[in-house]
């Protein structure tokens, strides 16, 4: 199979389907276990998990008033609902003072009820339920419930769901009724907050004002008792009478034009700051010559109509006073309409959709506050005028028709404020608010979460992907050999290979030696190391080779393993063959014929022994080994020395096959040396373990001038994971010969 690597030496070779499928098939055992873990892990999660429990008030928003529909200005709003309003009453339902009013209110609740079953998220709860339950802090409750809450318009309409989750039903219920409630009074409140903060300052100028009648009066009775009982005549009366009723009109446009002042100044404060410049242009088209000319001669008109009918003796002659006065009145306030909505529509139109109602509010109060200008300036000259008059009285009667005059001005004034008062009172009151509730929160019969089979679900689901993707990253950055194809893609001669040798495990009770062909002759991994014999026969590299070099690029790769059943995989094609254990860094050779260590070749070489002593017989017929025998302190010299090389041409002499087992290329230069003297060198590599960079280099270092090079055998590779699959037929087909072995003694 190719290898799933392409961070390691295999970056543009394209991996199918079948090589994932192997790779994860290799790690089966490692997925089942990750998966199995997140499996155990979430079922216990899903079955300690408390129940959740969510109950939900519904809130039906309406389409608010436009800011034009102020009562006592006496405007109509204009404009459609904006898209963006029910996001922006779900966040001022989420806003932090609305948050803190509900948690103040569940305290409350609490602290009433005392009853601690029905509450968990304002209680700090052992999970064990070892220690009583305390209430939390306000801080704490006020978090607990704005992570619990869920504020959402219900199918794109007028409608918020308001919707609490808790572990106690009664509770969640609860806090969703509460924040209905309190959001419901807000809103309220927020709609009548203009009116209110009129309502608030006439009540301060009516207690203020009564308060100077009481005083007024106060100073007329004591002046009249100091002086005796003075009365004052008919013509000094009437001159109060109508002083104090244009002083009364005077006062009460000033407070007119006071409440008017504070509801511009707050509308041209949030214009600015939307739009500075349109701020400054409204406030040059109020003061247009021809508007302020209109608003002067209505407020004249006026002033002249409430003098006249002062002064009319008959009810025939006021009756004509207020038909004239009427209609040119009425004349004027039409010019003055028809100039002022030419203008608003002109400003209207070059102004922002989004302020465009904002817009319009400025506008018509600063018109009306300008027309309220105009009118106390006109009263004022009347009453300036009047003043004159009232001077000349005699002076005998002019310091108590002074006092009569302050207590009428007041007392009237007075009157007004209270009107007026009662008024904006009623209004107050008339104000509706936009949010109604349409359902009330019940404690729910049944949980809403947890979904303890999803959880389960999603716990063998999040394992799966794990345990995959744990494969396929470990997989990625693994860089070494894992299959055949990782050899061949490299361009390097693949011999061949041999799977994975399970028989070197005790098995019912018979200890298996690494002797494989002598011992289970009828196994797979025999018939690969038959299949490794014929294709070094018949490769081109080896095809009349006599002496073989077997090496590895680092310890514990199987070279010595795959050398000896190598040697009697020859000796069974009846081909007298040889193994020279040349590894004399860990020699092992003897171990596998169960044999000593010395006498050896090495003794040989330093004359200490014949050729023919050296000679070991195995059980296997035509199969003979060399051991190592005893071991200098230079190594490296003797394998490259001419008595070595004389060996080496003596047994090829004497044997058709020698095979030199020799030690790791990338350890010692004893290999490099060795393969200066042999017809053909094999390196053995094992999957999962030798990396491809030790291979490529063990490969430049066992090339020579004579290219004797024949190729790599990987070892330890697990032919299962689907690769050849003709050797599971084999394996089945051979499976009722095991434990017998072949009579391989000569």
């Amino acid at each position: 199979m190719n290898s799933v690597n392409p961070n390691s030496s295999f970056e543009s070779r394209t991996n199918t389907l079948r090589d994932y499928i192997n790779l994860f098939k290799d790690h089966l055992s490692l997925i089942i276990i990750i998966t199995a873990s997140f499996l155990v892990i979430s079922t216990i999660y899903a079955m300690i998990i408390p129940d959740i429990f969510t109950a939900s008030s519904v809130l039906k928003i309406t389409k608010p008033k436009s800011i034009m529909d102020d009562p006592l200005a006496g405007m109509e709003g204009f404009g459609p609902q904006s898209d963006r309003f029910i996001a922006n009453e779900i966040e001022t339902i989420r806003n932090s003072s609305i948050i803190d009013q509900v948690a103040s209110a569940v305290q409350d609740t609490f602290k009433a009820l005392k009853r601690k079953n029905d509450f968990h998220l304002v209680l700090n709860t052992d999970f064990f339920g070892k220690t009583e339950p305390k209430l939390k802090s306000s801080g704490e409750i006020i978090s607990a419930i704005a992570r619990n809450v869920d504020i959402t318009q219900k199918n794109n309409l007028d409608f918020i769901e308001i919707a609490v989750k808790s572990p106690s039903p009664k509770e969640a219920a609860l806090i969703a009724n509460i924040f209905a409630e309190t959001y419901q009074e807000f809103n309220l409140q927020e709609n009548r907050k203009q009116v209110t903060v009129i309502k608030d300052f006439l009540e301060e100028q009516k207690y203020e004002k009564l308060d100077e009648l009481m005083l007024a009066e106060d100073e007329v009775k004591k002046y009249q008792l100091q002086k005796g009982v003075v009365e004052l005549d008919w013509q000094a009366q009437a001159l109060i009478s109508r002083l104090s009723d244009f002083e009364s009109q005077q006062n009460a446009a000033r407070i007119e034009m006071s409440i008017t002042e504070q509801k511009l100044n707050q509308y041209r404060s949030e214009l600015k700051k939307r739009d500075p410049s349109l701020s400054d242009y409204l406030f040059n088209k109020t003061s247009e010559p021809y508007l302020l000319m209109l608003q002067e001669q209505i407020a004249k008109l006026k002033t002249q109509k409430d003098f006249a009918l002062s002064s009319s003796p008959s009810n025939k002659s006021r009756s004509e006073v207020i038909t004239e006065y009427d209609a040119r009145i009425k004349e004027m306030q039409d010019k003055l309409n028809k100039s002022v909505n030419e203008y608003k529509s002109m400003i209207l139109s070059a102004s922002p959709e989004e302020i465009k109602d904002l817009t319009q509010k400025v506008f018509e109060e600063d018109v009306r506050y300008k027309t309220l200008e105009a009118s106390y300036n006109q009263i004022s000259s009347v009453v300036s005028g009047y003043e004159g008059k009232f001077n000349q009285l005699p002076s005998k009667t002019l310091d108590l028709a002074r006092l009569e005059r302050q207590r009428m001005g007041i007392e009237k004034l007075y009157s007004a404020l209270e009107e007026k008062y009662q008024e904006a009172l009623i209004n107050e009151q008339s104000i509706p608010g936009n949010v109604l509730i349409m359902n009330e929160a019940w404690p729910p019969g049944a949980p809403s979460e947890p979904n303890r089979i999803f959880i389960i679900l999603l716990g063998a689901f999040a394992g799966a992907a794990f345990s995959f993707g744990f494969v396929y990253v470990r997989n990625y950055f693994d860089r070494t050999i894992k299959s055949p194809e990782d050899i061949e893609y490299k361009k390097i001669e693949l011999i061949g290979w041999v799977p994975k040798v399970k028989e070197l495990h005790s098995k019912n009770g018979i200890d298996y030696s690494e002797l494989i062909l002598l011992n289970e002759p009828d196994s797979i991994s025999s018939e690969a190391f038959r299949t490794l014999r014929t294709r070094v026969q018949f490769s081109k590299y080896t095809k009349n080779a006599k002496t073989l070099l077997i090496t590895s690029s680092a310890p514990g790769e199987g070279k010595t393993i795959i050398s000896v059943n190598l040697t009697a995989s020859f000796a069974q094609a009846n081909k007298k063959s040889v193994i020279l254990d040349c590894d004399l860094r860990k020699p092992r050779v003897h171990r596998i014929f169960n044999d000593n260590e010395t006498p050896g070749f090495l003794d040989y070489l330093f004359g200490k022994l014949s050729y023919e002593n050296i000679i070991r017989k195995t059980e296997i017929r035509n199969l003979d080994f060399i051991p190592a025998g005893t071991i200098p302190p230079n190594p490296s010299e003797i394998m490259g020395s001419r008595a070595m090389k004389a060996l080496l041409q003596k047994l090829k002499e004497d044997y058709e096959v020698v095979i030199i087992d020799s030690p790791p290329v990338m350890a010692v230069s004893d290999a490099e040396i060795l393969a200066q003297f042999v017809d053909a060198s094999i390196l053995i590599v094992s999957a999962h373990s030798t990396e491809v960079d030790w291979l490529e280099e063990s490969v430049n270092r066992l090339k020579n001038e004579q290219n004797n090079f024949a190729g790599v055998i990987l070892n330890n590779f697990n032919f299962k994971s689907g690769y050849h699959s003709y050797y599971k037929y084999y394996d089945h087909y051979t499976a009722h010969k095991k434990g017998r072995k072949r009579e391989l003694k000569g």
